[in-house]
Formats: C-alpha cells, structure tokens, sequence
C-alpha cells in the first residue's frame, strides 16, 4: 500500500511539531508554492530515494519526480534493475522554491535553515519506512540525510558508508545529468546515478 504524506493542521514555527504536512509553517516557503509535495512509495520500501525539492511540475502535481528529472531518473531505477513501485521516494524540502524568470518559475536552491525546518517531515519519513539503504540525490538531499550543512557530495560519493541504522549511497541528482552542457558529461552522470542505485540494490539484497 502506499505511504501518502499530506494530510491536515496548522502550526506556525520551526519548532512547532505539526501532524500534517499540507498546513505545515515551519518554514516561509509555503507562502509561495501551489501545495507540499511529501514522499511516495512501498510502505516498508527497503531503498529510500532523497531528492532536493520539488520542481514546477512536482509542486503542481502534487508528487515527487514527475517532470523531466522524474523521467531521468525513472530510466536510471529501470536500468539498475529495480522498481520504483518498490522504493521510497521523497525530498530534503517538501516545497517548491522559486524565483520568476519571465513567466516561467525557476528552481532556487533551498537554504540550510529550510533544510533543517523539513528535517522534522524527512525523519518522520525515515522512521516510518525504516529503508536500510537511503540513495542520497544531490548536495542538499545529502546534508539533509547526515544532519551536516558541511556534507559535500563530492567527498562522500564512490563508496557507499553507514550513517546511524542504514547505509547512505550518494550520487548527482537527475537534474544535473539534464542540466551539464555535453552528451558525454551527460552520460556520465547518468551512468553515477545507475551505479549508486545499483549498489544500494545490492546492499538491501545482501546486507552490506
């Protein structure tokens, strides 16, 4: 059965600990997206997926990876051998922040305190799901999954690593392999994301 979350409440802080994530105010980023878009997935899913935020076509949906970095990353799952129904997937930050460019809403990376205002819905993910494994897409979801504002993806991808309960394997997010300007900078960058899935598929079959 799939774990939705996004049911209702109100709250107005950081501190607060709110029971729904649709009314969530820990942080001003609400104010200026269409709705939260929180994760989805196998309910005991064995590979969690962490992504940075939603983007323009997530925050109109309503779920996670479906615009353009949802299609990468759907070719990237099928060619590790693995299932997205089967896995978890989610984001650092549940809200879409952006900025205007012309009529088109453009991505802005989120700061580290909305980071650390979403950590209360992505460790209430972790709790519930318990993966053994969490795919780490990119610097912001690695921060967010190691508590760190100092976690860089470039020191900790290659080898995946434990963290508290589970194993952590870091890679490029979908929308970098979209955004590098030549093909094979482009392929290579995708091929990081089948390897790191293809490593968190054999740590969740075999243990380590």
């Amino acid at each position: 059965m799939p774990l939705h979350w996004g049911m209702p409440v109100s709250t107005a802080d950081e501190d607060e600990e709110p029971a729904s994530l649709d009314e969530c105010r820990r942080c001003g980023l609400w104010k200026n997206a269409t709705q939260a878009v929180g994760g989805r997935g196998a309910r005991r899913a064995r590979i969690m997926l962490v992504g940075e935020q939603p983007g323009d076509q997530e925050d109109l949906a309503g779920a996670p990876f479906v615009g353009p970095a949802g299609a990468l990353l759907d070719r990237a799952i099928a060619a590790a051998g693995l299932d997205r129904a089967k896995l978890y997937v989610t984001n650092a930050v549940k809200h879409f922040k952006w900025e205007p460019r012309g009529k088109r809403r453009m991505h802005k990376t989120p700061a580290q305190c909305e980071i650390d205002a979403c950590r209360y819905w992505l460790e209430g993910e972790l709790a519930s799901v318990k993966p053994d494994v969490v795919v780490a897409l990119g610097g912001t979801a690695l921060k967010a999954v190691l508590q760190n504002p100092h976690a860089t993806l470039r020191a900790a991808q290659g080898e995946p690593f434990r963290h508290g309960e589970r194993w952590v394997v870091a890679t490029y997010h979908p929308s970098y392999a979209l955004r590098v300007p030549d093909h094979a900078a482009r392929e290579q960058a995708f091929n990081a994301i089948v390897a790191a899935l293809e490593r968190a598929r054999q740590i969740a079959r075999d243990g380590s």
